[in-house]
């Protein structure tokens, strides 16, 4: 199976992989704190954007309306996030973290840090910083093809 992985034409493939292998993991870390992985995502979306809609989070996880709407209603039910009217757009809410919201997103970060630190144990600080780097990179050329 390794072959035709490093096959040109396969990248998306290799990096789909390595994404499922990663989210399933990454689920098993972030189950003690009661949240999955789009959770989490979710989560560090609001953190890093205070006051997105509902429609900015679906946009960011890659998620449908009504699958981001109702993780965001249970996170509302369990007190991790606010919703306030949006001052300029009497339709639209704004979402916040709760304190609980920040408290459980730290404590997840943690772990899910720790985890990580855990499956790059094998690579240098240099490998790691290369494959962060490359991620953006392709990140960035994505959504410039998205965007013409």
């Amino acid at each position: 199976m390794g072959t035709f992985l490093s096959e040109p034409g396969s990248l998306a493939f290799q990096v789909r992989t390595a994404w499922l292998g990663l989210r399933g993991a990454l689920n098993a870390q972030l189950k003690a704190y009661g949240l999955s992985t789009p959770q989490y995502a979710t989560l560090m979306i609001l953190e890093a954007h205070p006051g997105s809609s509902n429609s900015d989070v679906a946009r960011a996880c890659a998620a449908t309306r009504q699958a981001a709407n109702e993780m965001l209603a249970a996170f509302e039910r369990d007190g991790l996030i606010e919703r306030r009217p949006h001052p300029g757009d009497r339709r639209t809410h704004q979402l916040f973290l709760t304190d609980a919201g920040r408290r459980r997103l730290a404590e997840a970060r943690v772990a899910a840090a720790a985890w990580e630190t855990e499956i790059e144990a094998g690579f240098s600080d240099e490998e790691r910083a290369v494959v962060r780097k490359w991620l953006e990179g392709v990140y960035g050329a994505c959504a410039l093809s998205d965007e013409g």
